[in-house]
């Protein structure tokens, strides 16, 4: 994964900066059966789009729901909807305005913590291109819980246009610095999955 063009910037650390954050809760959940923003998993007693919205307010400011309206946060309307996180990235880029970094994360992650959140806000970057990708214990990356540059937040948009929808056209195309995770990033696809969380969430 090439770095982009232009001149090299001194380290980006975060130290003491809380990014923007983008939820998505717009995704068509065809392999669960239903709208996974809606779920409620065992330990918990709202839903999934509820509790990760209070995790993002813990440790980004502004924090934007892009879909339906799950929560209460403000709302970033995709148009049209339904496209997929390429093109709801785009959306949600356009309400930030540029030369805004941002934590962009799917609603359907039970474990997440809102110290991990943090982590992935400050983990430190060579430059403020790269975008910070958690990678779980099994070596796979989760760009739908990860730290986005303002560039690669602007490439949404030329994607989209060209007609991309999946993530890895945005991520063969920016400087990555990989995070180590692991169940925090692990997500819900499959009734069996959801049926799986047999242990507490953590909060």
């Amino acid at each position: 994964m090439g770095p982009m063009s232009g001149s090299r910037r001194p380290a980006d650390t975060h130290a003491g900066k809380r990014p923007a954050a983008l939820l998505l809760t717009g995704g068509a959940s065809r392999r669960m059966g239903r709208d996974k923003a809606a779920l409620v998993v065992p330990g918990r007693d709202r839903t999934l789009a509820v509790a990760t919205a209070a995790l993002l307010l813990a440790v980004a400011d502004p924090v934007f729901e892009v879909g339906p309206g799950h929560t209460t946060l403000p709302r970033i309307r995709e148009d049209p909807p339904g496209r997929g996180p390429l093109a709801a990235m785009a959306a949600g880029a356009a309400g930030l305005g540029p030369a805004t970094a941002a934590l962009v994360v799917a609603t359907d992650l039970p474990h997440l913590t809102a110290p991990f959140l943090r982590r992935l806000a400050e983990h430190p970057a060579p430059t403020p291109d790269h975008c910070v990708i958690p990678y779980d214990c099994e070596g796979r990356p989760q760009p739908l819980c990860a730290r986005y540059s303002p560039a690669a937040l602007a490439l949404t948009a030329e994607l989209t246009a060209a007609g991309f929808r999946a993530m890895h056209a945005l991520l063969d195309r920016v400087p990555i610095t990989p995070l180590a995770a692991g169940d925090d990033v692990r997500d819900v696809d499959t009734p069996a999955d959801l049926a799986a969380l047999v242990r507490p969430v953590r909060r």
